[in-house]
């Protein structure tokens, strides 16, 4: 976890072997699956460019494949490392180590967001889609994967006395550092602050239980749970909710040759393959083996 002054604590899965223990060893096979049906049902037909904040190792990076560009950003650098690797140099691919909070772009820049599995890591979420909110274009398609504190499993447990965090009040749980379970009003109320209009919503993994990935074919659960997910738009009892949002605020016009701003200062930065000097606070941001590292110690 690193940490300064001026912004909330950062989870960071630097040198972490997350993406082979979680996905490829964790038996996760399920909730990969109808995550990646959640997006197909979600994204725009088409784009330009797409920011996927939270990028990890590359996980989902190829189901935005009718994006001009991605833009992969992530906390941790061996996470990128990992999902270049995996992507290869294809230019149409940018990669970029920054936290939320101080995304190094240009306002207005993007005309597609997604938070898969990050937003629960924010500790705090509402100046996270703030700052989602001010780098997208009037118009922009955000969805957003949060994690569901009022899921079925949650309520049985409380109804039964076994949790003593009530799941239907909306404030965010910590059930562990820096991982945090949000109630879909909090989600929705949030949303609506930093002018974004749902547009739909998906329950998604409707099945995740050791015993049912243990007895029930992969298949059959996937099916199941694709067959599920249009009940999202009436009631959220799910462990993980999918909403897909619109942006309306204005943005500015972007300054020919910028496209990263300066997290330190906010001064127009171009986008060079190279190390970027700020003109203005003169930091200067390393470009190494393909990544941006544009965050604040």
């Amino acid at each position: 976890m690193s940490e300064n002054k001026e912004t909330p604590p950062i989870c960071s899965y630097e040198g972490s072997d997350y993406q082979e223990s979680f996905w490829g060893q964790g038996g996760r096979s399920y909730e990969d699956a109808v995550e990646a049906i959640a997006l197909r049902r979600l994204l725009p037909p088409d784009g330009k460019l797409m920011l996927e904040l939270g990028a990890g190792a590359g996980r989902n990076t190829l189901r935005y494949a009718n994006f001009e560009r991605v833009v992969l950003l992530d906390y941790s650098r061996t996470q990128l490392e990992q999902a270049r690797k995996k992507l290869g140099g294809n230019k149409r691919y940018i990669y970029a180590a920054a936290d939320v909070y101080r995304l190094p772009f240009k306002t207005g820049l993007f005309d597609a967001a997604t938070m898969i599995r990050t937003l629960h890591h924010m500790a705090e979420p509402q100046m996270a889609l703030q700052s989602v909110r001010r780098v997208l274009a009037k118009g922009a398609i955000f969805i957003l994967e949060f994690a569901n504190k009022r899921n079925f499993k949650a309520v049985m447990r409380y109804m039964l006395h076994k949790q003593n965090w009530n799941p239907f009040n909306h404030d965010a749980v910590e059930f562990a550092e820096l991982n945090f379970d949000f109630h879909p009003k909090a989600i929705r109320q949030w949303l609506q602050e930093a002018d974004f209009s749902i547009e739909r919503q998906l329950s998604v993994s409707h099945l995740r239980a050791a015993f049912l990935k243990q007895h029930m074919p992969l298949r059959l659960m996937v099916a199941f749970d694709s067959a599920l997910q249009w009940t999202g738009a009436l009631a959220q009892y799910s462990p993980s909710v999918f909403t897909r949002a619109q942006m309306h605020a204005e943005a500015p016009d972007i300054a020919p040759g910028t496209f990263f701003c300066c997290p330190a200062c906010s001064e127009g930065l171009p986008e060079e393959r190279a190390d970027l000097s700020c003109p203005s606070c003169g930091r200067v941001w390393e470009y190494r083996e393909g990544i941006y590292d544009f965050r604040l110690e």
